[in-house]
């Protein structure tokens, strides 16, 4: 098998393993991870996925290069690894990307598809597909620029430069790095004791609500989308508020914003 899936309680690991080729992905492991997000997805009892690459040389090194030139005309126009990160993006739990090593094309455009980024001091992330002759086409020029800003994205992709964890953690692609142990063993020590405990315990609607406004505002034009309410008035809906000690202010109607 090309993936593997650990779960541990509320948290479930998605390894990509094919260390012979630094994890690249080609359609195989593409198909795999589908099926396995739709299977993580439908199980209540997880509340939290990780994502991370087999071994210490690569989170994901990129497409796979043979599989890419095995492949005909339509299958290259039916997004095969766009359509995998979108899916990524649209998980209805945290995900988390934890980077060792070589993040770059397709890998470093799967951890911008994760809701957070954990780098160990090894990784390397980068869009060098100019100097193939391509451009990133799975999701870097829209994600990039969103995440570190257009300036910085534009000149990671024009120019093909590959950073390290540090810088990475300068210009905001990660939010963590780690020194002396792998990014995997950094999330499971600290991020999940409270990402997976706010998703499965003490407010798993409000966990996916983030995500749903998130991506109804890279649908409007205005400000602010009207999703966010809708998101943040779906959680009061939810039975596991009334276990919760808030404030409960009377509302009057002439107050209502409209």
């Amino acid at each position: 098998m090309s993936i593997r899936i650990d779960t541990s309680e509320s948290v479930a690991t998605l390894t990509i393993d094919r260390p012979e080729v630094k994890n690249a992905l080609d359609l195989e492991t593409v198909n795999a991870i589908r099926a396995a997000l739709q299977a993580l997805a439908a199980d209540a009892g997880v509340g939290v996925l990780i994502i991370t690459g087999g071994g210490e040389a690569a989170f994901v090194s990129g497409a796979d290069i043979n599989d890419i030139r095995a492949r005909g005309r339509d299958e290259g126009l039916a997004a095969i690894n766009s359509s995998l990160f979108a899916e990524i993006e649209r998980f209805p739990r945290p995900t988390i990307a934890a980077v060792n090593g070589y993040a770059l094309g397709g890998g470093c455009e799967l951890a911008l598809a994760c809701d957070i980024r954990i780098a160990s001091d090894t990784a390397k992330f980068g869009q060098p597909e100019l100097g193939l002759g391509i451009i990133p086409g799975a999701g870097a020029t829209q994600r990039l620029p969103r995440i570190i800003g257009m300036g910085r994205a534009k000149h990671l992709i024009l120019t093909g430069e590959i950073i390290d964890a540090k810088q990475a953690l300068e210009i905001g692609l990660v939010t963590a790095v780690t020194t002396g142990m792998t990014a995997i063993c950094r999330v499971m020590t600290y991020e999940i004791a409270s990402v997976a405990n706010i998703a499965t315990m003490k407010a798993p609607v409000a966990a996916k609500m983030p995500n749903f406004a998130f991506a109804a505002k890279k649908r409007t034009s205005g400000p602010i989308s009207s999703a966010s309410l809708r998101a943040g008035l779906s959680c009061f809906c939810c039975p596991t508020m009334s276990d919760l000690k808030l404030p409960i202010l009377p509302l009057r109607a002439q107050n209502h914003v409209r």
